[in-house]
C-alpha cells in the first residue's frame, strides 16, 4: 500500500533502510522524569541530533511535536500504564489509530507484554490496530516484551518469541530488548521477517555500554533503535543522537561514535 510506504518513509531512513528513533512516552507511566519535562526542547534536540522519529502520546503532538528546527517523524503511542499500578504490566489503548491520523501521525505503536495478567487482552488489541492499521495505511511499530513472572525479557528464546510474535501480528517494525551479545541477537533477527529495532532499557552507567550495545545489535542485522532514557536523559542530547546515527546510518565504530560524543565532530 503507497500510504503506508510513503510514511514508513518519513520514520526510517530511506538510505539505509534503519531508524533512530527517539520514545518519550514515559509521562503517562512515570510522570515528568528528567529529561522530558520540556518536551518541546527535547523533541527539537533530538531532531538535530539526527534522529528519525520520536514516539509520543497523543497529548503531547500540539505541544512536543514539530516546533523549529528540523523536522522529525511521529509516531503516535496507543497503549499505556502507570508505575503505581499493581499490574502495571498490563497495557491498555487510550488512543486509536483514526485518532493518531487526525494528529499527523506517520506511524503508530502499541505495547504487549507477554506473560502479564492480561495478555489475552493486549494480544487482542494488537491484533485489532493491526487490522485498522491495514485499512489506513498506518505502519505499526509492536512493543513486545517479556514480563511474565519469573520470566527474564533478555533471555534470547524469550525475545525471538517477543520478535516472532510482532511479525505474526502484523506490526511492520517490532521493538525488543537486546539479548546481551550479538551472537544470541542475531538468530533473534533471523526468527523475524520484518525490521527488528533494540530497545534502551534502563538507564546505564555510561554512554559506552549504550554505544556498545548499539553497535552489537547492528552488527547482529538490527534495522535500527528505540532508545528513550539513554538518549534523552544524556548530558548533551544532541551530541548523544548523533553518534549513535553514526552507527546506524553510518557503520560507525564504537570508538568513532565515543569520540563524536566526547568531542563533537
Amino acid at each position: 500500500m503507497i500510504g503506508k510506504l510513503v510514511r514508513l518513509e518519513r520514520i526510517v531512513n530511506r538510505n539505509t533502510g534503519k531508524t533512530v528513533i527517539v520514545p518519550m512516552d514515559h509521562g503517562v507511566s512515570s510522570g515528568p522524569i528528567e529529561g522530558i519535562e520540556d518536551i518541546r526542547k527535547a523533541v527539537e534536540d533530538v531532531a538535530q541530533g539526527g534522529a528519525d522519529a520520536v514516539v509520543l502520546h497523543k497529548g503531547m503532538v500540539k505541544v512536543g511535536h514539530r516546533g523549529k528546527g528540523r523536522d522529525i517523524g511521529l509516531i503516535i503511542h496507543l497503549s499505556a500504564s502507570t508505575d503505581w499500578a499493581p499490574t502495571k504490566n498490563d497495557k491498555v489503548l487510550v488512543c486509536t489509530v483514526e485518532e493518531a491520523i487526525k494528529l499527523g501521525a506517520d506511524g503508530v505503536s502499541i505495547h504487549v507484554n507477554i506473560g502479564a495478567d492480561l495478555e489475552r487482552e493486549m494480544l487482542k488489541d494488537f491484533g485489532y490496530v493491526s487490522k485498522v492499521c491495514e485499512e489506513w495505511g498506518m505502519p505499526l511499530l509492536a512493543m513486545v516484551y517479556g514480563r511474565g513472572k519469573d520470566m527474564n525479557q533478555y533471555d534470547p528464546k524469550v525475545v525471538a518469541h517477543c520478535a516472532r510474535l510482532g511479525a505474526e501480528l502484523g506490526a511492520d517494525v517490532v521493538k525488543v530488548p537486546y539479548t546481551g551479545d550479538p551472537e544470541s541477537f542475531a538468530k533473534v533477527v533471523q526468527g523475524c521477517p520484518i525490521p527488528v529495532v533494540i530497545a534502551g532499557g534502563p538507564k546505564m552507567k555510561s554512554h559506552l555500554e549504550v554505544l556498545q550495545m548499539v553497535y552489537g545489535a547492528i552488527q547482529a542485522g538490527a534495522k535500527g533503535i528505540s532508545i528513550g532514557r539513554n538518549v534523552f536523559q544524556a548530558k548533551d542530547r544532541v551530541k548523544m543522537t548523533r553518534a549513535l546515527c553514526r552507527i546506524v546510518h553510518e557503520n560507525a565504530t564504537v570508538e568513532e561514535a565515543l569520540k563524536e560524543l566526547e568531542q563533537g565532530g
